[in-house]
């Protein structure tokens, strides 16, 4: 049931990683903490099971020395990937998420630069590894996930594990780092620029989680979809979930989505709009097939109408939709880039809260999130009590650049203290998104910094507001908006470069996105298309590379 003001949940106060483990081990050790697929069988481990794995591989990387070490991890997502990730983060080390799907000379640039010792990988990176052997000196183990035996400094996973149960767990018990200095070290893969080493404290980590559940709750089962290396499911999405005791269902590869809700029946999942808008536009092409179009429609109607009479048939009456779904799904958590608002709509319509906000890795990574109850898709949602923000410069409309202080603000980029003074001033963190604050303290994401156009007529575009637009064209899958430039160098027009996917006529395409852009200023409009042959390039967090 919305209301007219957002209800703020209470959440359990703890203060380190460590905390957090031994709460969910006094109050839900018994409860399943994971689930994951190994062959055609389903693994579970419960909360106790899981603990002493993080007590046991800890105890064993401080007997052989690195215990306060800097520690990477090389891989895709796994049960072995989240047990290296919190008994590092118990740990007085620091923990060093690397994204696999760098280019090799960037890989070997973040191995260096994060100044690791000790390197977790997957059995994909052990060739890659060992050829440049040369090249990451700093490393001195390396620890095979998927090695059966011992090879030098190349170790098993598992005996090494198996190994830590004999050792004197005290020294890793007793060992703290200070709340405020380097937990994490996160290299970002945006849509621009160079990777950065971002610096992320325990104080940091343990803030994004205690006051982000007070903004936006969870529930018992999560299928954990996206890549660990970054911020949003690592500690959004994983943490998260741990304090709140729930049951974490790794999903194996995004091809298996679909089926995996299925399988493993989530009550929630953590996404970003691609995946939305792909589950979107499969379920009002399935409608459409099967000559149900206007029927559903009616359906939605009269939904709608009985909510109003404070009768909610929506699982009911969409009972196949959610089926599809495994069933219990009663929230997705969406972030990464702006939700549609017709796609907001359209799950709430029927019976899914698509609940979307706004966060950078420099703020661990959460700033703001809708409420369950509070929830307007048209918007990022409600800023974390811990934080507070200011749109920096704002022009005519109030647009600016979003400024964020407080406990989730980075400590600043590892070994650049000249970027660092870029973005943090006296406190702020500037962001590099422009948006507005609305009436009822709500953040609407306008664009990136980087990617306004500015035209000759000394207007500013923000091509994401105008991208929304076009893609409510049901056959265009992706969208970017130019600038074009003419003969004096000066932009005084826009194109859109679409990819749809099928053949289709250019004067058509042309025609469907002048009518959806016909509620814009003229200087916001369209005037010239291009149909890609491909998909853009992507980041591993699905966003398109400008």
């Amino acid at each position: 049931m919305k209301r007219n003001k957002p209800v703020y949940y209470k959440v359990k106060k703890f203060s380190s990683i460590r905390e957090l483990l031994d709460i969910a081990g006094r109050e839900a050790g018994e409860t399943i903490a994971f689930k994951y697929k190994n062959g055609d069988d389903v693994v579970s481990v419960t909360y106790k099971e899981f603990i002493e794995q993080t007590e046991n591989l800890g105890a064993a990387l401080t007997k052989s020395g690195f215990g306060k070490s800097h520690i990477a991890c090389l891989s895709g997502n796994s049960y072995k990937w989240i047990v290296t990730y919190l008994t590092v983060l118990k740990s007085a080390g620091v923990f060093v998420p690397i994204d696999r799907e760098l280019p090799a000379a960037d890989l070997i640039n973040v191995i260096n630069d994060s100044d690791s010792s000790v390197l977790f990988y997957s059995k994909r990176f052990e060739g890659f590894l060992k050829e440049n052997l040369d090249k990451i000196p700093n490393i001195k183990l390396f620890v095979g996930m998927d090695r059966d035996e011992d090879e030098g400094p190349f170790l098993s996973f598992d005996k090494l594990v198996e190994q830590g149960k004999s050792f004197d767990r005290t020294e890793y018990d007793t060992s703290r780092s200070d709340p405020f200095s380097m937990k994490m070290l996160v290299y970002t893969s945006g849509t621009t620029g160079a990777s950065k080493g971002v610096m992320l404290s325990e104080h940091n980590l343990v803030s994004s989680v205690y006051y982000g559940m007070q903004v936006s709750t969870v529930y018992d089962t999560c299928l954990s979809v996206l890549p660990y290396n970054h911020t949003y499911e690592a500690v959004s999405g994983i943490l998260v979930s741990l304090h709140h005791h729930s049951t974490i269902c790794i999903n194996d590869s995004y091809a298996s989505v679909a089926k995996n809700l299925k399988i493993f029946k989530p009550s929630y999942v953590y996404l970003v709009p691609a995946f939305v808008e792909v589950f979107y536009a499969n379920i009002l092409n399935a409608i459409e097939k099967q000559g149900k179009k206007k029927a559903f429609g009616v359906l939605i109607k009269l939904s709608n109408g009985l909510r109003k009479a404070g009768i909610d048939l929506r699982k009911k009456l969409f009972k196949q939709i959610h089926k599809n779904f495994g069933g219990r799904l009663i929230k997705i958590v969406c972030g990464g880039a702006p939700i549609r608002p017709e796609i907001g709509r359209f799950f709430d319509d029927i019976g899914i809260n698509l609940i979307n906000g706004y966060g950078i890795t420099e703020c661990s990574p959460l700033v703001c999130a809708n409420n369950d109850y509070f929830n307007d898709v048209n918007t990022a949602g409600l800023k974390l009590p811990c934080i507070e923000w200011r749109i920096d410069s704002p022009n005519e409309e109030g647009i600016g650049e979003i400024c964020v202080k407080g406990d989730i603000v980075m400590l600043g980029y590892y070994k650049r203290p000249d970027l660092t003074s870029e973005v943090l001033i006296d406190g702020w963190f500037y962001t590099g998104d422009y948006g507005i604050i609305n009436d009822k303290d709500q953040l609407i994401i306008t664009g990136r910094k980087k990617n306004i156009i500015v035209l000759s007529s000394g207007k500013n575009v923000y091509p994401e507001e105008i991208e929304n637009y076009i893609q409510s064209i049901d056959y265009i899958k992706e969208v970017v908006v130019r600038g074009v430039e003419n003969e004096m160098g000066s932009q005084n027009a826009l194109m859109a470069e679409v990819y749809i996917g099928e053949p289709k006529d250019q004067q058509k395409v042309m025609k469907d996105i002048t009518e959806v852009c016909r509620v814009l200023p003229v200087y916001k409009r369209v005037t010239s298309v291009v149909i890609r042959n491909e998909e853009f390039p992507k980041t591993t967090s699905k966003k398109i590379r400008r």
